[in-house]
C-alpha cells in the first residue's frame, strides 16, 4: 500500500475588510533546498491567519487561476545567486521593470506568468518574491542546514509583508 501524501492546506476562508492575501513556495520538496518556498509557505500560512497557501507550485505557470484578484501574493522559492547560503532575499516584482525578468529554472519565468495574468486582467495587485539562497538542489528531501536556519527569518519577512498589505487598508 502507498501512503498518503500530505495534501495542500484547504484555503483560508476569507474574512471581510481584509486583504486577500496567497502565499506560493514554488520548488519542489524531493530536491532539498528547491524544498525552501514549500517550507516558508505552510509555516506562513499555519502563523498568518486568513492567509491563503495555494500549495507547492513546481511551475510558475500554475499560478494562473490560484492567485488570480489576490491584493497580495507572495511567492518563495530557492534561488541560486552566488550569495551566501540561507540569504534571504525580498524582491517586489514591481521594481525590476518590464524587461523579461530574472529567469527560472521552471519553464517560464515568474514575470511572464505575471505579464500573462496581466494580460488577461487577472493579476495580483502586488507580487514580492522571498528567495532563500541554496546550495543543496540535488535529489532527496531535507533542507541543508544554511537554509533550514533561513526559513524562519523568511517566515517572518512574509509576515511582515503580510502586516503591512493589511495595515494600508
Amino acid at each position: 500500500m502507498i501512503p498518503d501524501s500530505p495534501s495542500p492546506a484547504a484555503p483560508a476562508p476569507e474574512v471581510a475588510g481584509l486583504p486577500r492575501v496567497v502565499v506560493a513556495g514554488v520548488g519542489s520538496e524531493f530536491r532539498h533546498d528547491d524544498g525552501a518556498g514549500p517550507a516558508v509557505a505552510r509555516r506562513t500560512a499555519a502563523e498568518a491567519p486568513a492567509t491563503h497557501d495555494i500549495g507547492p507550485i513546481v511551475d510558475p505557470l500554475d499560478l494562473l487561476g490560484r492567485w488570480d484578484d489576490a491584493d497580495l501574493a507572495v511567492v518563495i522559492d530557492a534561488v541560486c545567486s552566488g550569495a551566501r547560503p540561507g540569504t534571504v532575499c525580498v524582491v517586489d516584482l514591481a521594481t525590476i521593470g518590464p524587461g523579461p525578468g530574472p529567469t527560472s529554472t521552471h519553464g517560464i519565468g515568474l514575470s511572464g506568468v505575471l505579464r500573462l495574468a496581466q494580460a488577461i486582467d487577472k493579476a495580483p495587485a502586488r507580487v514580492v518574491v522571498v528567495g532563500i539562497e541554496g546550495t543543496d538542489f540535488g535529489r532527496g528531501v531535507g533542507l541543508s542546514p544554511a537554509v533550514e536556519a533561513a526559513v524562519p527569518v523568511a517566515v517572518r519577512r512574509v509576515i511582515d509583508l503580510i502586516k503591512e498589505v493589511r495595515t494600508c487598508v
